[in-house]
Formats: C-alpha cells, sequence, structure tokens
C-alpha cells in the first residue's frame, strides 16, 4: 500500500473510531509496521494538521470536538494517477502544437510537486512521455484562446475566415457550439449567423477574432450530432448515402482495428478481404483515406464515389506519364 492510500485509510478509521485505536490494530488494517505507523501519524497530525490525539499505549483517535470537520485538504491523488495525469498532460501540450503549454503550465508545476512530494524528491523523467505531431498545423494562440473563451462562456464570436479550399476571405458572426480536436488540429463547430446554418471552421484560419457580449444562440447536442457527427469526416454534414470499401486480406489486419465512423459496419469476406460501410456526405476526406491505402482498397458503392476515385488516380497517374 501506498503512502497516499495509507493516509486516507488511517483517516478513515480515525474518524469512525469512537474510541482510540491501538497502533497493533492499525499495523494489521494498514498492512505495514510499527514505525510506520507513527511516522504517518506523525504526517497526518503534523503536516495535514488532523487532530489526532492519544499516545503508543493507550491508542489514537481524533479528538471528538475538532474530528468531524476535518477533511484531508487539497488534491489526493496515487502515484500512479498522478503518473497518468502527467502523461495525459503531456500529450495535450505537445500535441496542441504548443498552443496549450502555457495555459498548462501550472497544472503540470502542480503535479510535477505532488509526484515529488510522493517519490522523495525522486526526478519523474517526463521526457519518457514521446508525442509525435503528425501534419499539424500552426496556431495562432490569441485566437485560439478567444474562440475557447467564447465556447466556454456561450457568448457570441466574429472573425475573419479564410476558407482553404478557395482562399477567400470573408468575416463571420458565430454562436460557438463545441471545440473540436481532430486529427491533431483544432475546429470550431459553430451555428454561422451569416449562413444561418451549422458549419466547422478550422481554428488555424480564423483571425482578428472578437468576443461579443450578445449570448450565443444553443444548439441541442442532438441537432450538432446530426448534422455534425453522422457523416464521415469532420466537414461532414447530413448523410447522402454509404460508401462501401473492400480491403485486401493484407490490409483487412489493420483496418478491422480502425474507427472510421460512429456507425461503421465492417465484415470479413469468406476470401479474407474486409468490407467496410460507412455513411458519408462530402466525399473529399473519405476519398483521400482510402487512396492512403493504395492499391489495397477499392470502392465498391456508390458508382459516383467510385468514379470521383477512378478520376482522381488517373489524374494523379498522368503526373508520372511526362
Amino acid at each position: 500500500m501506498e503512502r497516499i492510500e495509507r493516509i486516507h485509510a488511517l483517516h478513515r478509521i480515525l474518524s469512525a473510531a469512537r474510541y482510540p485505536v491501538t497502533v497493533q490494530r492499525l499495523q494489521e488494517d494498514l498492512e505495514c509496521s510499527r514505525a510506520t505507523v507513527y511516522r504517518d501519524l506523525a504526517y497526518l497530525r503534523d503536516y495535514l494538521m488532523a487532530p489526532v490525539v492519544g499516545n503508543g499505549e493507550a491508542g489514537f483517535r481524533y479528538d471528538h470536538s475538532e474530528g468531524e470537520r476535518f477533511e484531508l485538504p487539497g488534491l489526493w491523488l496515487s502515484s500512479e494517477e498522478l503518473h497518468s495525469l502527467l502523461a495525459a498532460q503531456q500529450l495535450l501540450v505537445r500535441s496542441g502544437g504548443g498552443v496549450l503549454s502555457n495555459a498548462l503550465a501550472p497544472l503540470q508545476h502542480r503535479i510535477e510537486k505532488l509526484l515529488d512530494e510522493h517519490a522523495g524528491g525522486r526526478r519523474v523523467p517526463v521526457e519518457r512521455v514521446r508525442v509525435i505531431p503528425h501534419r499539424t498545423r500552426r496556431l495562432d494562440e490569441t485566437a485560439f484562446r478567444t474562440v475557447a473563451t467564447a465556447v466556454l462562456d456561450r457568448k457570441q464570436l466574429s472573425f475573419e475566415y479564410r476558407a482553404r479550399s478557395t482562399d477567400e476571405q470573408t468575416r463571420r458572426t458565430v454562436s460557438p457550439q463545441r471545440l473540436t480536436h481532430y486529427r491533431e488540429n483544432w475546429y470550431l463547430d459553430a451555428w454561422d449567423h451569416n449562413r444561418e446554418a451549422l458549419r466547422s471552421f478550422a481554428v488555424d484560419r480564423i483571425s482578428a477574432a472578437k468576443l461579443s457580449e450578445t449570448a450565443a444562440r444553443d444548439v441541442p447536442d442532438e441537432e450538432l450530432d446530426k448534422h455534425l457527427a453522422s457523416s464521415y469526416g469532420i466537414f461532414s454534414g447530413a448523410p447522402k448515402g454509404w460508401a462501401t470499401i473492400v480491403f485486401t486480406p493484407k490490409a483487412a489486419r489493420w483496418v478491422a482495428d480502425e474507427h472510421w465512423h460512429s456507425q461503421q459496419q465492417g465484415r470479413f469476406l469468406p476470401d479474407g478481404r474486409y468490407e467496410l460501410k460507412v455513411p458519408y456526405s462530402a466525399g473529399r476526406e473519405l476519398l483521400m483515406d482510402v487512396m492512403h491505402y493504395g492499391s489495397d482498397a477499392e470502392i465498391v458503392e456508390p458508382p459516383v464515389l467510385r468514379e470521383q476515385a477512378r478520376a482522381l488516380l488517373q489524374l494523379a497517374l498522368s503526373n508520372y506519364d511526362r
């Protein structure tokens, strides 16, 4: 049993005790030595200011006049929980392109301090948590903070938005709904007052963001999920149909373990191939992911998506015919 677990257990025992508890019983309940019991009692009394009274002969208990009001202070977690929390914090910082580093720095310092207290000053090698960013995009930290504040404070937001597909810049006024981290990049799901519809905006394409005092319009979660999560990809929209993709036996081992969509349907075919069905609206993102598998993937249905894949492959092949 770790020290933090023993302190919790010791606190519960003393809180529930109507009469002094002997050191022998504490040894048995805490599964530790007599010396450890005394050290933990001293830590509880002197460091945590618990109302511990008694002695080694008669036993120990909480002072009845103060015991009911005493609670363990601060954040109390086991070393395993702290290690997991620190690993998650490192993942957020390193996968977020550094945009969360400053905001999470106080949390990291607090976790490291708690770990030092648990480990007796032994250094925790945080560099052992390795995160390799892949195709992340540069974020403006000021814009990100403004967008996040608008989402959490439920305020309308206005900003300049330059679409990646057309490079057209427009001024938008939106009611933020959710901040989404997808494929190592951040997106804002919002009600667009200019378009009178739900839209998703890449946060890295947002500039000159300004927070309004006007309350944001709230869209029910069911409507958000129906529009933004019912089809494949981040810019999904309502599904227009289902795509069927068949993968070779070599690729089947990978695809069978992958999550493509919450409503996906998959099965192994008798010859070892794997058939995957996903709902989709705009086919662009789905086509890119299928082509990632090259000759190990084939779009079977619908015919229009199959033809789009054929056209893209022929166009790519023409680059090598020169």
